[in-house]
């Protein structure tokens, strides 16, 4: 039994690409809010606080 693939185009490719980027970027911008959000709930008091 053979099986058949479909070759995306590549504008298809480059689409691909395009939006997996755009994904990778929301990504980093989601933890980095989430990062500064956490700082900023915080506050200066979590750099005086004994480890």
């Amino acid at each position: 039994m053979e099986r058949e693939f479909i070759k995306p185009t590549e504008a298809q490719l480059k689409a691909r690409r395009r939006r997996s980027v755009a994904i990778a970027l929301a990504l980093v911008a989601f933890v980095i809010i989430v990062y500064v959000g956490s700082l900023a709930k915080l506050g200066p008091a979590l750099f005086e606080r004994a480890m």
